[in-house]
């Protein structure tokens, strides 16, 4: 089993999507990082060599940033909106979804189950 960047990459996946376990690297990413490393994008992620994943974790190093920096930067992110107090910022803080979507009905995602009009007392 292959661990790149702290993430043990799943058995028996090609590598295009064991990349994408990576938090940071998505479809287009690992095909790219695979090009760079000369490797088919089908190949099975149980039969990548050691220099293989030696050449994917230096493309990792040197051009992408994954894991913890990159979770690290999108909360900088968010709280950097949330300072400067505007409409994304404020419906981060509050809970709600920040893109649009309609809140009427559904954003159960973002706002969280449904409370009702009172709480029953037996």
């Amino acid at each position: 089993m292959a661990r790149i960047a702290g993430v043990d990459l799943p058995k028996n996946k090609h590598m295009e999507i064991a990349l994408t376990y990576i938090h940071g690297i998505g479809r287009a990413s690992a095909r790219r990082i695979l090009e760079q490393v000369n490797l088919p994008f089908n190949t099975s992620s149980d039969a990548v060599t050691d220099t293989d994943i030696a050449n994917i974790r230096k493309v990792l190093d040197d051009q992408f940033v994954v894991e913890g920096d990159r979770r690290r930067e999108v909360a900088m992110d968010i709280k950097r909106l949330m300072d400067l107090g505007c409409y994304r910022g404020l419906r981060h803080r509050k809970g709600l979804p920040c893109r649009g979507q309609r809140t009427h009905t559904n954003a159960r995602t973002r706002k969280g189950p449904r409370r009702g009009a009172g709480v029953k007392k037996k």
